[in-house]
């Protein structure tokens, strides 16, 4: 994630911030520059860039941000649709008659505007004119919508372009409940998006291209029935040595969730690299290995694009050593480790394969 800063004031400004602390300057997200503007408003609704004479584009807030407070990105003037590029990918939103499901919309608002800024920002296809492409939706609904299904309960996942999440899973409380039960070490509002989206963009950019055999080389053969795969994974376990070849235990379920999860952690490591590059981070992996602080070998400065670089070797070059650092301040605050993950080679060559792809498309 890049940083920002008010463009009135120079103050540093956060991603979800929606006014300057310091000088009171209107914030917004502009999705089709990536960054936090700054604005001033002029008449009713009209939000004029700061520092921009003339204004190039003049906008106006989402829909989702006057009316329910929970959006901060903007929308060119012009545009007929009331909602921004994030938001009106909402099939179903939370019922806000309900207590709190205002607050826990909120927070996947939040966590989901991150996905889509990384999507975007990898230039991936999120929004489609044309009917032929499946659109990315997402339905927000509680265990007791009974519309869903018999039960009544709802389950986190993705068919047919829609992501659907328990909105439950917004509540720390129960999502930690959740991590416990499951055995998981890591367990994210925005890890789920990331998940989920990664069968999405399976069926998008995997299924019916040239990539399918050298996806099904490295992930197995996704044709195997499902359904068995799945009642075989929570009645036996994963198996003993997973950690070989697989990201996480859930990973080895099934070809399916294998890339889906592998696609969360490429996303998770881009995004935390480009982070670590905006705060212009330099590691010395190398004083660990009583190697000389002066060396320049040990210097490692964490200075690439990795939302636009196709060789991933740089990319974990950059990853490793800034994992081990995250992981040690972590638990120097007396937390667990922040990314507790082994990335075993079998997994490396599978996120390189994605990294591919995913520049593939575009390139073409």
């Amino acid at each position: 994630m890049w940083l920002s800063a008010c463009a009135r004031c120079g103050q540093q400004v956060y991603f979800e911030n929606v006014s300057c602390t310091h000088c009171g300057a209107i914030l917004g997200f502009v999705p089709s520059k990536l960054r936090i503007q700054s604005f001033v408003a002029e008449g009713d609704s009209e939000l004029v860039p700061i520092n921009e004479k003339p204004p190039e584009v003049r906008y106006r807030r989402c829909a989702n941000w006057t009316t329910y407070n929970v959006c901060n990105w903007v929308i060119p003037q012009d545009d007929t649709n009331d909602l921004c590029v994030s938001c009106r990918l909402n099939r179903t939103i939370p019922n806000l008659s309900e207590a709190n499901n205002d607050q826990l919309w909120l927070a996947l608002e939040s966590e989901k505007r991150r996905l889509i800024y990384g999507l975007l920002s990898l230039k991936l296809p999120v929004i489609s004119s044309d009917p032929e492409v499946q659109q990315l939706t997402f339905d927000f609904l509680a265990d007791t919508e009974p519309t869903f299904s018999e039960s009544g309960r709802v389950f986190t996942g993705h068919a047919n372009g829609v992501i659907t999440l328990n909105i439950k899973e917004a509540n720390p409380v129960v999502r930690e409940q959740m991590r416990l039960k499951m055995a998981e070490p890591y367990r994210t509002l925005l890890g789920h998006f990331r998940h989920e989206s990664g069968h999405y963009y399976w069926d998008l950019l995997v299924r019916d291209s040239k990539w399918l055999e050298p996806v099904r080389a490295l992930f197995g053969d996704d044709t195997q029935d499902y359904s068995a795969a799945l009642q075989r994974h929570y009645e036996q376990g994963a198996p003993v040595d997973w950690q070989a070849t697989h990201i996480s235990a859930y990973a080895s379920m099934h070809p399916w969730e294998d890339w889906a999860e592998t696609w969360a952690h490429y996303l998770h490591i881009i995004d935390t690299l480009e982070t670590a590059k905006a705060f212009g981070l330099i590691l010395q992996p190398g004083v660990a290995n009583n190697e000389s602080a002066n060396s320049e070998d040990a210097l490692i400065a964490l200075d690439i694009n990795p939302y636009a670089n196709n060789d991933f070797a740089k990319i974990i070059k950059h990853w490793l050593p800034l994992s081990y650092a995250l992981n040690s301040l972590s638990r120097s605050m007396g937390h667990q480790h922040l990314y507790p993950f082994v990335l075993a080679e079998p997994v490396v060559k599978k996120l390189d394969l994605i990294n591919r792809i995913v520049h593939n498309q575009v390139a073409n």
